[in-house]
C-alpha cells in the first residue's frame, strides 16, 4: 500500500486525503492547528471545481449546505442603495452547475467524508524532511518518523513545506488585506436574502445576510504596509478603514469585537514557482499557486488539483515524478490564467479612483440588461472550461 503524508488540514489537503484513499493510499494528514479551523466566507465551485466535487462524492452533502443564488445591492457608502442585481442575473451567467457554500461548510464536509479513511495529527508541524529516489522521510514535532511514498504540502500561502524544500522569495506579497468571518445572526441594514456591496475607492466592503448561520461579511482594502495592518489586529484595522460606512458594516464589526478569533484576516498574495514538485515532494492549493481572493477560484482549484494528481498517480503507478510532471502540465495553464485574472480583479475590489468605481458600475448595470446575460454566461463557459 503507498503512502502519504500531507501537511494541512484546509481543502486542498483534505481533498488530496479523500481522493488519495479512494485509490487506495495510506494517508497521514499533519496540521499544525490543535483542532480543525474553519471561516465564513463564501467560495463557488464552478466549471472544474464542481466537476472535481462531483467526482469525490461531495455533492450530497454539499446540497444540503448550499446557500442558492441571490440578490446583490451596490450601495453608498450611508448605506442608500445605488442599484440592485437580481439573483437570476448569476444564475444566467453562471448556469445549473454551480454551487455556492461557506468555506467553512466545504472543509466539514470534506472531513466527515475522509475521517474514516485517513490518520490526522493535529497540533503537529513536519520538522525535517529528507528523501531519496525510493522514498521521503518525514520526522515530526511529536517525535515519530513517516517514512512515505510521497509527502504532499497543502499548507497554505504561508507554507512551510514549500520554504523547507523550495526555499524562500515565492511568494509575492501584494499591497492589500483582506479580512472575512461568519456572522452568527444577520444584522441591522441588510434585507433578508441579500447582500449589500459597498465598492469605494480602494476598498471594497460586502455583508451578506441569507439568515442565522447563513450570514457573512467581507472585507479587503489596499494599503501601504500590510503587515502593520495585521499587527494591528482585525477589529482596529477595519474599523479604521470602514469607520465611516452603513449598511451593516458597523454591525458587522461589533459582532467582530466579541468573536476575533473567527476571522481570517491576512495580506494578500500570490505564489508564482517555476515548478511544484521536487522528487517526492509536491506543493497543491494555496502553497503552490495560492491565486488570492480577487480570483474567486482558490476552493474550485483545490478540489481540482488534489483529484487530477489521484488521476496523475494512478495512471502511472509507481512512477511518482512521471505523475507529477503530468499532474502539473496538465493543471498550471488554469492556474497561470487565474492568477492573471486575480491581478485585473483588484481594480475591482480596489478601484484605484472614483472614476474606477463609476467605471465599474457602468459595468454590473449593463450585466443586468436582459440580452447582455447570455454574452456574459458564454463568456465565463469559455473561462472554465
Amino acid at each position: 500500500m503507498k503512502r502519504a503524508v500531507i501537511v494541512g488540514a484546509g481543502i486542498a489537503g483534505l481533498s488530496t486525503a479523500l481522493r488519495l484513499s479512494q485509490d487506495g493510499w495510506r494517508t497521514v494528514v499533519v496540521e499544525r492547528a490543535p483542532a480543525r479551523r474553519s471561516s465564513g466566507y463564501l467560495v463557488n465551485l464552478l466549471g472544474p471545481g464542481y466537476d472535481a466535487a462531483e467526482r469525490l462524492g461531495l455533492l450530497p452533502a454539499l446540497s444540503a449546505r448550499q446557500l442558492g443564488l441571490f440578490t446583490t445591492v451596490l450601495v453608498r457608502a450611508d448605506g442608500r442603495p445605488k442599484f440592485t442585481v437580481p439573483s437570476a442575473v448569476a444564475e444566467a451567467a453562471l448556469g445549473k452547475r454551480t454551487m455556492s457554500v461557506f468555506r467553512g461548510d466545504l472543509e466539514t464536509a470534506l472531513y466527515e467524508a475522509v475521517r474514516d479513511r485517513t490518520e490526522f495529527r493535529f497540533g503537529t508541524t513536519v520538522a525535517s524532511i529528507d528523501q531519496d529516489a525510493d522514498r521521503v522521510r518525514v520526522v515530526l514535532s511529536d517525535g515519530t518518523t513517516e517514512d512515505a511514498d510521497l509527502l504532499i504540502g497543502a499548507d497554505g500561502v504561508h507554507s512551510a513545506t514549500r520554504t523547507a524544500v523550495f526555499g524562500a522569495g515565492l511568494r509575492v506579497d501584494l499591497p492589500y488585506v483582506v479580512a472575512a468571518f461568519p456572522l452568527a445572526h444577520p444584522v441591522a441594514g441588510v434585507p433578508d436574502s441579500s447582500a449589500t456591496t459597498f465598492i469605494g475607492p480602494g476598498r471594497t466592503a460586502a455583508i451578506v445576510n441569507l439568515g442565522p448561520q447563513r450570514s457573512s461579511a467581507f472585507f479587503t482594502y489596499r494599503c501601504a504596509d500590510p503587515g502593520s495592518e495585521l499587527r494591528r489586529g482585525p477589529v482596529a484595522a477595519l474599523s479604521a478603514a470602514f469607520g465611516d460606512l452603513g449598511a451593516g458594516v458597523p454591525d458587522a464589526v461589533r459582532h467582530l469585537e466579541k468573536h476575533p478569533a473567527d476571522a481570517y484576516f491576512d495580506a494578500v498574495s500570490q505564489v508564482v514557482m517555476p515548478r511544484w514538485s521536487a522528487g517526492r515532494v509536491v506543493l497543491l492549493g494555496d502553497a503552490a499557486w495560492c491565486v488570492t481572493l480577487f480570483a474567486g477560484h482558490g476552493a474550485a482549484l483545490a478540489l481540482t488539483g488534489a483529484d487530477q494528481l489521484g488521476a496523475a498517480l494512478r495512471q502511472h503507478d509507481d512512477d511518482i515524478p512521471a505523475a507529477l510532471s503530468d499532474w502539473e502540465s496538465g493543471l498550471r495553464p488554469e492556474a497561470v490564467k487565474r492568477q492573471a485574472l486575480a491581478r485585473r480583479g483588484m481594480l475591482q475590489y480596489a478601484p484605484p479612483s472614483r472614476l474606477h468605481v463609476w467605471m465599474s458600475d457602468l459595468t454590473i448595470r449593463a450585466i443586468t440588461l436582459p440580452g447582455v446575460r447570455g454574452l456574459v454566461r458564454r463568456g465565463i463557459e469559455r473561462a472554465n472550461r
